[in-house]
C-alpha cells in the first residue's frame, strides 16, 4: 500500500513539472521565431495652436538669443545697449552679464537707434574652443566720406570681433580676449544691418547695409553702374563693403578668404559673398533641407523683400526695390523699366517673397520693416514644420504693433505666406518685434520691446509653443 502511494505520489510530481515545463515553453519562442512586435509608440494627436511662453523681461532691447552648441542647454541674450545675459538651464536669468562691451560701442540714441550690439554668433567648436563674435558699432574713425562735403564725417565703425570665455567660469566672457576681425566705416545712423552666423561650411557670413541714411545716396555713398539712379553702395563691390553679405574664414590673420568667394582674383572686395542689399538686418540658415540662406531686406518706402541667398548673387538695390524698378528722384514713384541685369551680366535678382510697405501709395500696406527669422525646425509644432518664420516691425506706423507671418517655401517661384495665429494675439503683439532667435532643438523665439528705441525696460523674449 504504501509503495502504490509513494509511486502515484511521484507520477503526480512528475506532471506537474511536464506541465509546467510545457507552459514555460508554450510562452516563449524558439530562436528560430521572431520576437513579437513592440507596441506602438504614443502620439498626441491633440492638434496644437502656437502660443507664446515669456523667456525673459526687464530688459531694454533684446535683438540676438541663441543656444551655444555645447550642450549646456543655457541661452544667450544680447540686447543692443552691449549686454549680453545667460538665462541657465534652469529657465532662469544670471544676475551677472556674461560680457558688457557697452564702453566699446558708439552712443546711442535713446529715442531710435540702429546701431549697437546687433549680432552675435558662436564658434562651430565652441564647447572646445570657447569662442564667440560680436557684431557691433563703434565710434568712428576720423575721415571724411567719399562722397562727401568738407567737415562731414563718419557717423561709425561696423566692427566684428572674436571674443573668448574665461577660463575659470564658463558663465562669463574674457573682456580682455577681443580680436578684431574686420572694420567697415560707416556713414550714417541707420541700415547697419547686423546679423553674424556661422554656415554649413563652417564660414562666418555677416551681413552690412548700405550705408544708410535713404535711397542709398548721401554721405559715403559711391557712384555705381546704374547712372539713371544716384549712389549707390549696394551695386557697388569696389569700394567698401556697404549693402552686401559678406564671407569670411576666421581662422586667418585676422581673417582669410574662402578660395570659392566669387570676387576672389577680381579688383573687387574678396569678402563679398551676395549683393544688391539695402539693409539686409536679419538673415539665417535653414537648420534642416539644403541649409538655405534666407536674407529679410528692409525696404525704402513701397516694398520690403524675403530672398533666398546664393553665392555672388546681386539682388538689386537701389536699381529695384523688390521686383519693381526704383526711382531715387521720387522714391515713392515707381520708374516706368530698368534694366533686368547688371554691367557684369549678372541678373537682378528678385525675391521669393514680397511685401506691401505701409508707406506705399497704393495701399494693402503690411508693416513698416520686415524682421527676418528661421525656418522652423523644432517639434512643439508639427504644422509648421519647413515653414519660415517672420515678421513686421510694426503693421501700424508709430504704434506697438509688431506681426509675425509664417511662408510655405516654394521650391521655385514665390512663396506664399499669412499672419501666424497665436493664442491671446487675435490682431498683432501689441508691441514692437524686434528680431527671432532659434535654439538648437528648431524652436523659435520672438524678441520685442514697447520702445522703438534702446530705453526702458520693456524688453521681452518669447518662445514660440505649442498650446
Amino acid at each position: 500500500m504504501k509503495l502504490l502511494i509513494r509511486t502515484l505520489g511521484l507520477l503526480i510530481v512528475t506532471s506537474q513539472l511536464f506541465l509546467q515545463a510545457g507552459c514555460k515553453k508554450n510562452s516563449s519562442y524558439s530562436s528560430s521565431q521572431p520576437p513579437p512586435p513592440p507596441p506602438p509608440p504614443v502620439v498626441d494627436t491633440t492638434v496644437k495652436t502656437p502660443g507664446l511662453q515669456l523667456i525673459a523681461d526687464g530688459m531694454i532691447a533684446p535683438l540676438i538669443i541663441s543656444e551655444p552648441p555645447d550642450g549646456s542647454k543655457r541661452l544667450f541674450i544680447a540686447d543692443e545697449t552691449g549686454t549680453v545675459w545667460i538665462i541657465g538651464a534652469d529657465g532662469k536669468k544670471l544676475t551677472s552679464p556674461f560680457i558688457d562691451i557697452s564702453a566699446r560701442m558708439v552712443t546711442l540714441s535713446s529715442t531710435y537707434d540702429e546701431r549697437g550690439l546687433l549680432g552675435m554668433a558662436f564658434h562651430p567648436d565652441f564647447k572646445t574652443n570657447g569662442k564667440f563674435y560680436l557684431f557691433y558699432t563703434a565710434p568712428p574713425n576720423a575721415g571724411t566720406p567719399v562722397p562727401g562735403p568738407p567737415g562731414s564725417g563718419w557717423n561709425n565703425l561696423t566692427r566684428i570681433s572674436e571674443f573668448r570665455v574665461s577660463a575659470v567660469d564658463a558663465n562669463q566672457a574674457d573682456p580682455g580676449s577681443e580680436r578684431v576681425l574686420l572694420e567697415d566705416n560707416h556713414p550714417y545712423i541707420n541700415h547697419n544691418g547686423g546679423t553674424v552666423a556661422f554656415g554649413p561650411d563652417g564660414f562666418l557670413y555677416i551681413s552690412i547695409g548700405d550705408g544708410g541714411n535713404a535711397d542709398d545716396v548721401g554721405n559715403g555713398h559711391v557712384s555705381d553702374w546704374y547712372k539713371v539712379n544716384a549712389g549707390g553702395n549696394g551695386q557697388d563691390n569696389y569700394a567698401n563693403l556697404m549693402g552686401d553679405i559678406l564671407r569670411i574664414d576666421v581662422n586667418g590673420s585676422p581673417y582669410s578668404i574662402p578660395p570659392d568667394n566669387p570676387f576672389v582674383g577680381t579688383a573687387a572686395k574678396p569678402e563679398i559673398y551676395a549683393f544688391g542689399f539695402r539693409n539686409p538686418y536679419r538673415f539665417s540658415f535653414d537648420m534642416g533641407g539644403s541649409h538655405q540662406l534666407i536674407a529679410a531686406d528692409v525696404g525704402q518706402s513701397l516694398y520690403e523683400e524675403i530672398d533666398l541667398v546664393t553665392k555672388g548673387g546681386n539682388y538689386g538695390w537701389n536699381v529695384k526695390e523688390g521686383s519693381h524698378c526704383f526711382d531715387t528722384d521720387s522714391d515713392l514713384v515707381e520708374r516706368a523699366s530698368c534694366p533686368s541685369i547688371d554691367s557684369a551680366g549678372n541678373p537682378l535678382i528678385d525675391p521669393v517673397l514680397e511685401l506691401v510697405n505701409n508707406a506705399n501709395p497704393k495701399g494693402g500696406g503690411v508693416g513698416n520693416a520686415v524682421i527676418g527669422g528661421f525656418v522652423y525646425r523644432g517639434t512643439a509644432l508639427p504644422s509648421l514644420q519647413g515653414k519660415y518664420l517672420f515678421g513686421m516691425f510694426a503693421t501700424t506706423n508709430n504704434a506697438e504693433s509688431g506681426k509675425v507671418f509664417s511662408a510655405d517655401m516654394s521650391a521655385n517661384g514665390s512663396w506664399s505666406y499669412s499672419p501666424l495665429a497665436l493664442v491671446g494675439y487675435p490682431t498683432d503683439l501689441g508691441t514692437y518685434l524686434k528680431s527671432f532667435g532659434q535654439d538648437q532643438s528648431g524652436e523659435i523665439y520672438l524678441l520685442t520691446s514697447d520702445q522703438a528705441g534702446p530705453n526702458g525696460n520693456t524688453g521681452k523674449v518669447y518662445k514660440i509653443i505649442g498650446k
